[in-house]
């Protein structure tokens, strides 16, 4: 059995696509408790025993502080987190929520699942999506693939009704991360445009605002410094969630919590929240903003803007929306369950389901893929560990690009091709993934030059091809996730999609005649027409080169264009 789930920062769910007499549809499975949502939370009890869900989340707080919630924020890092006497990964905590999931599944079906659609937020690095696969593992759950929340998010919303849209944003602001995707639907395909987001902003951040807000105030006897550290943080966050919640529905909210039978409470006002929050409001913003540039999309342009995640629940966060695009946001798809039925969805199609045998995603590389350069600077030094982009971001997958890159000393044997994702102009800021060795020739510097072709597809695959044009010498390195290399039949199928993408632009027949018929037409024509002819040209070539499939088809049809009229009506 195949199932979606959504392991979140705050909450977890899982749902699984059932068929029925119109064709089927993805449904929630629920808890022992007979609850959508798993709070993601693990507590180990004094004689040893695990708990899960709600009942870890009832003991945040207590004295024993084994209790241990938001360690997604934690996941592809080395840090661990101690619970009794035992320390645990943020993929070990995270492989114990998993497998409660499947457990409900399993008590629900009466079937054991073993396979697993898992969400991760867009902007999830390479180590952060491995730790996520690794924690999928740890739960005995084979892991088909793993989806970007916010592309999720627009299948439950796309699946509504089915009709076609214009670019819509999905908005999605969760418990610890937040993420913006633009998404296009039409004649069955979901495409997404463009994704950004902060994997360090949700719902947490705002109760913590609130915490600092009132700490002062709320504890003027410093009883919260009388008792550990950790547990009085848990305790105030605790009662910052209770907190929020209530400001959802009112112009004030009491903060209040008890601790060592004494009571503590205050009085949170809405303007105070907001106050508090601005900071949190205006980091909301650069996201949006990248991917309606990256995606080339006008905020104007945009059919709606969809709410997704816990977080979006705050009237703050829907004002500053609502002034963001100059509108009021689409809340139809349950922010909180979007996620898990948009994977369970992806699940569907993964298996074929006769449901969903007309869909098909079209998603974008969330980072940057590169390689590590030099360069001379003015002063005639050499400036090491600079990040020359091969693939961009929110390129179309699957892609293969290509770049070409020199030696830079005299005599020089050997390459090292260091490969990393990321943003940063320094490759110190970006994430490391392998390395390749490639032996040249030694001849004075500039004069060996390799080609170095990036090819990626939606599961994470990255293949790296180096070649020596020079001797003819060709090198290869696959960077994917150990339990995917196991799968040696579905690697090489993998792998032979890409191939077929592995050639620049401009060997392609169809833009080859392009600028044959281009370059006919120029030596048919003078004057201004010719200077005409010449210059969409030059914008079709410059097109070919940033191998980019959107700006080439642009610059195809603009240069066919001109060709058709003078074609068609030559000027005397």
């Amino acid at each position: 059995m195949l199932i979606g789930i959504d392991l979140g920062t705050t909450n977890s769910a899982v749902a699984l696509w059932q068929n029925n007499e119109d064709g089927g549809e993805a449904v929630l499975v629920p808890n022992a408790l007979g609850a959508a949502l798993t709070p993601s939370a693990v507590s180990v009890l004094p004689d040893g025993n695990t708990l899960v869900g709600a009942a870890a989340l009832e003991r945040v707080g207590l004295k024993d502080g084994a209790t241990a919630t938001s360690f997604k924020r934690l996941m592809g890092t080395d840090r661990k987190q101690k619970l009794g006497k035992k320390e645990f990964s943020a993929e070990e905590l995270s492989a114990l929520v998993l497998m409660s999931l499947r457990d409900d599944v399993t008590a629900h079906t009466g079937t054991r699942p073993t396979e697993a659609v898992i969400t991760v937020p867009a902007y999830f690095n390479d180590r952060q999506r491995k730790a996520t696969r690794r924690a999928g593992e740890l739960a005995g759950l084979t892991v088909r693939r793993l989806i970007n929340e916010p592309t999720a998010a627009a299948l439950a919303f796309g699946l509504q009704d089915k009709e076609e849209r214009e670019p819509f944003l999905v908005f999605d602001l969760g418990g610890g991360t937040f993420d913006v995707s633009i998404v296009e639907m039409f004649e069955g395909i979901v495409e997404v445009r463009a994704s950004a987001g902060d994997n360090r902003l949700g719902g947490d951040d705002f109760n913590s605002a609130i915490a600092t807000a009132v700490r002062g105030r709320l504890d003027p006897d410093g009883l919260l410094g009388k008792i550990d550290e950790r547990r009085a943080e848990a305790l105030l966050l605790q009662a910052a969630e209770r907190t929020k919640r209530g400001l959802s529905d009112g112009q004030d909210a009491e903060f209040a919590l008890t601790v060592e039978g004494a009571r503590l409470s205050t009085t949170v006002t809405a303007s105070e929240f907001e106050a508090q929050a601005e900071g949190l409001i205006r980091r909301l913003r650069d996201p949006v903003v990248r991917a309606l540039r990256d995606s080339q999309i006008d905020a104007a342009s945009l059919s709606e803007v969809v709410l997704v995640g816990g977080a979006t629940r705050m009237p703050l966060v829907r004002k500053a929306i609502t002034r963001l695009f100059g509108r009021f946001p689409n809340s139809s798809v349950h922010p909180d369950h979007a996620v898990a039925l948009g994977a369970a969805i992806q699940g569907g199609l993964i298996a074929r389901d006769s449901g969903l045998e007309e869909i098909r995603i079209t998603d974008v590389c969330p980072f940057t893929l590169g390689i590590e350069t030099a360069e001379h600077s003015a002063r005639g030094t050499v400036q090491q560990g600079l990040f020359s982009p091969i693939i961009e971001r929110n390129t179309p997958v699957p892609v293969s690009r290509s770049g070409v890159f020199s030696t830079m000393g005299d005599g020089q044997k050997q390459i090292e091709v260091k490969i990393y994702q990321g943003e940063a102009r320094e490759v110190s800021g970006n994430v490391h993934l392998g390395q390749l060795k490639v032996p040249v020739p030694p001849r004075p510097a500039g004069e060996v030059a390799i080609d170095v072709r990036f090819s990626y597809d939606s599961s994470g695959l990255l293949e790296v091809d180096v070649e020596v044009p020079l001797t003819g010498a060709k090198h290869n390195l696959v960077i994917i996730d150990e339990e995917d290399r196991k799968a040696a039949s579905d690697l090489e199928s993998r792998r032979k999609a890409l191939a077929a993408l592995k050639h620049h632009p401009r060997e392609e027949a169809t833009n080859q005649m392009l600028l044959a018929r281009a370059e006919r037409c120029y030596e048919e024509f003078l004057g201004d027409v010719r200077a005409v002819v010449g210059d969409r040209t030059r914008m079709f070539v410059t097109a070919l080169d940033s191998q980019d499939p959107r700006r080439i088809a642009d610059a195809a049809a603009d240069l066919s264009g001109l060709l058709d009229m003078l074609e068609a009506n030559p000027p005397l």
